[in-house]
């Protein structure tokens, strides 16, 4: 038996997927739906949602085929049914088996959680798909998606990838996935460069870290393109804050490998050197002053002001200036 018609033998009748990241969701299901065709090239993928569930509908599409074909019923958004969803679900719950494949998506929380519990009771395959917040786990997720593809990428490559695409997952996947196929070899700063360089240039990051290095001249300039070629003012300073944060969280946090306090704050052990690099022109009674220019800043961009743009204009400068005192 070949090693791909192993995996795919080992899908049991019941499987949980249980998360909210939609990226991961996706992939799971379509990796056991692949899995159980290898097997049972025959066998009828029959898809739904709860978001959209009439009751009974479980029931009929989990009666046995009059052919005799096996059934894989594959449902998304458990945890937003409605009663008689849940009741169904639940009830053909026994009826999985060598005929009948059940897999479940539920992203969390506590609505049909006893979907979930029963699920776990009948000892279904959980597939967990958490979300992906942090710094650390947009790196952690970009790097596996070259690995799983074979290729390496180089640390600045994976910041560099993450700071033109931004915070969603699904962006930054179909960005890896377009770096893979287009490029050969190891991937560096250089190749994220030439696909995504106006979107580096023009993101918060640059101007954040500009502005941090008590540059205003340049975190200006990197601010106003930004605005020229769309770039909002209101991810500009959460940017802005989140990088003066990351200045207090690992001034306070004192001595130790980046990789080890990384873990401990929830950011990649490049930020960690970015910011042990920053801190050197900066005192926290700066930094505090700083934070609370940016927290105006962010009152009047989300609609406090009558100029978002002076508004962190302001901001900036402020930042600059108070570096190095």
């Amino acid at each position: 038996m070949s090693e791909s018609v192993a995996v795919a033998a080992r899908v049991p009748p019941l499987v949980l997927i249980h998360g909210p990241e939609g990226v991961l969701i996706e992939r799971a299901i379509t990796q056991l739906v692949a899995d159980l065709r290898l097997t049972q090239p025959e066998i009828e993928i029959i898809k739904l949602s709860a978001t959209a569930y009439e009751g009974g509908e479980l029931p009929m599409q989990a009666s046995p085929s009059l052919f005799g074909e096996a059934k894989a019923l594959v449902v998304r958004d458990a945890d937003e049914g409605n009663e008689a969803f849940q009741s169904d679900l639940l009830s053909v719950l026994p009826d999985a088996g060598a005929d009948l494949v059940l897999v479940v998506a539920h992203k969390g929380g506590a609505r049909g959680k006893k979907i979930v519990d029963a699920l776990k009771a009948a000892h279904a395959r959980v597939i967990d798909t958490p979300a992906i917040k942090t710094d650390r786990d947009k790196q952690d997720f970009t790097i596996n998606e070259f690995r799983r593809a074979g290729r390496k990428a180089t640390p600045e490559a994976v910041r560099g990838l993450i700071e033109a695409v931004g915070s969603d997952i699904a962006e930054l996947a179909s960005a890896a996935q377009q770096l893979i196929a287009d490029t050969t070899g190891t991937i560096d700063e250089q190749i994220v460069m030439t696909y995504h360089g106006g979107k580096v240039e023009a993101t918060g990051f640059r101007v954040a870290d500009a502005a941090v290095a008590g540059d205003a001249g340049e975190a200006l300039r990197l601010l106003r393109h930004a605005i020229a070629t769309g770039l909002d003012p209101v991810p500009i300073v959460a940017v802005l804050a989140s990088q003066l944060r990351q200045l207090v969280k690992v001034g306070s946090a004192g001595r130790g490998r980046s990789a080890d306090l990384a873990r401990e704050l929830g950011m990649a052990p490049w930020q960690v050197d970015r910011a042990r690099r920053a801190l050197a022109g900066w005192t926290g009674d700066a930094l505090g002053r700083c934070i609370q220019a940016v927290a105006a800043a962010d009152f009047e961009v989300k609609g406090g002001g009558r100029d978002p743009v002076y508004a962190v204009e302001r901001a900036i400068l402020t930042i600059a200036a108070k570096h190095g005192t």
